[in-house]
């Protein structure tokens, strides 16, 4: 395990540095003849966007392997239980409808978005729902939360609402600056810190509540905390750079992989895969058509839709045999 970690410790580390500086040459040649264009292409354009793919790809890691062990379920992922469309609906709320344009007030109503829809779920299908109930009840909330959006942004006082956030909607990483970057990863750092401090009792928790409440723990308050800490986490990224889909999916499946079947064990290689799969999707964007940008949303959901499909006919022949 402490081998496989190195490895992929060391595979973030060198991906990160190719997001920072690919295409190298281009960026060493303008250091020649021009240092301080070069330097504030890396500092303002190359490395807002490197700190949030790594720090959003960590955010839905962890937090998709923190809620999957909390439901027990693999399906549990930041968007497919709506806590990502939650968290879209309350930041396009307060920007276009209550004016709010500080940074950090706008991650704390997308935080605020998710919490609610999480929480919807949390009540709708309760722990340890079945797969079916968890993805009927998660679908519902991500499908309401998305029709409310567009009808926030169809109705908002201004015209060109939907157009401008069109980008945003989708997932995008392109033209972030400091500041944005430190509003959405500052308090999501805060609370994974605090989700890997639970993820003993997240292991425990698998082997079920009594166990859990005869080691001291409250089930029921480590489930409504792990909730809580996804949703600010999640909603304070997605407030800044949108909702991304499946990479919360993605690399929870393979955290697990990793750490043989222990959730609370996963949620740290669950964060260093997602920032990996975030990292390499948004340097996967950047070869796209000339003069096209493709949000790096579209990409992760399509690359993560067959795994989807997957686990769920899995899921299917289980309960079948």
């Amino acid at each position: 395990m402490k081998g496989a970690g190195a490895l992929v410790g060391l595979a973030l580390a060198a991906i990160a540095a190719a997001h920072l500086f690919l295409p190298l040459g281009p960026v060493l040649a303008l250091h020649r003849s021009d240092p301080a264009t070069a330097e504030l292409l890396l500092t303002q354009l190359r490395l807002p966007s490197t700190l949030l793919a790594l720090g959003y790809g960590a955010v839905l890691g962890m937090s998709g392997a923190a809620l999957q062990a909390v439901f027990a379920n693999p399906l549990a992922s930041p968007d497919i239980t709506g806590g990502s469309s939650g968290a879209a609906l309350g930041a396009v709320l307060a920007a276009y409808w209550f004016e709010v344009s500080g940074p950090i007030a706008l991650a704390a109503c997308g935080g605020a978005g998710a919490l609610v829809a999480l929480a919807l779920l949390l009540t709708l299908a309760g722990r340890n729902a079945a797969g079916a109930t968890l993805l009927l009840a998660g679908l519902a909330i991500s499908l309401a939360a998305g029709a409310a959006t567009s009808l926030v942004l169809a109705l908002a006082p201004s015209p060109f609402a939907f157009y401008d956030s069109f980008e945003w909607l989708m997932g995008s990483l392109v033209d972030r600056s400091l500041p944005q970057a430190a509003t959405a990863l500052v308090p999501a750092a805060f609370c994974c810190l605090l989700l890997l401090a639970r993820s003993r009792a997240l292991d425990l928790m698998a082997l079920g509540e009594d166990v859990l409440a005869s080691l001291g723990y409250r089930p029921r308050r480590i489930a409504i905390e792990v909730v809580a800490l996804s949703a600010i986490a999640v909603g304070a990224c997605v407030s800044v750079c949108g909702a991304i889909g499946f990479v919360g999916l993605i690399a929870p499946y393979a955290g697990r992989l990793v750490t043989r079947g222990h959730p609370g064990r996963a949620l740290l290689p669950s964060a260093a895969i997602g920032g990996a799969l975030l990292l390499l999707a948004d340097l996967a964007v950047r070869f796209g058509p000339a003069g096209r940008t493709i949000p790096v949303g579209v990409l992760t959901t399509v690359a993560g839709t067959p795994l989807f499909v997957w686990i769920v006919v899995r899921m299917r022949a289980r309960v079948a045999a």
